[in-house]
């Protein structure tokens, strides 16, 4: 058997995509950088802001913002979807991180982050495991 160690998210701006991811889950954070961290990335040309692959250490899985170029899409293949009971104030709170929403349902809102990467953010009030079979796919 295997287990889900770590979920990549391609993308242009890691460390700036890490932050708002950061702040927009509970439990997660972004890994520190030590001392022989800092001066491995510094070798290599890169800085903490720099560095093409950020790691978010959470509960039970990283989450790893790799920095590649990308081809425009008008929908990304996988999306996150978070829970919240209050999560219309939570669809607030992202916005003002720098999400936009795309387009808001009767439980869930269809969201972008800064960089255009779909999630969905799902009424926790509501069962909070987000869309069943055969409901309106985003």
């Amino acid at each position: 058997m295997a287990r889900l160690q770590q979920v990549v998210v391609d993308c242009e701006t890691p460390a700036a995509l890490a932050r708002f991811w950061a702040a927009a889950l509970d439990e997660f954070d972004i890994r520190p950088y030590d001392e022989a961290e800092i001066a491995r990335l510094a070798s290599l040309g890169y800085t903490p802001e720099t560095d093409p692959s950020v790691i978010l250490d959470g509960p039970h899985l990283e989450i790893c913002f790799q920095k590649v170029q990308l081809e425009p899409r008008s929908k990304t293949p996988v999306h996150f979807d978070i829970v919240s009971a209050a999560w219309l104030s939570e669809i607030d709170r992202l916005v003002g991180l720098g999400a936009n929403v795309k387009e808001r349902f009767e439980a869930h809102a269809w969201m972008r982050d800064p960089e255009g990467n779909d999630f969905c953010v799902v009424d926790g009030d509501h069962g909070g495991s987000g869309l069943q079979h055969g409901d309106e796919l985003t």
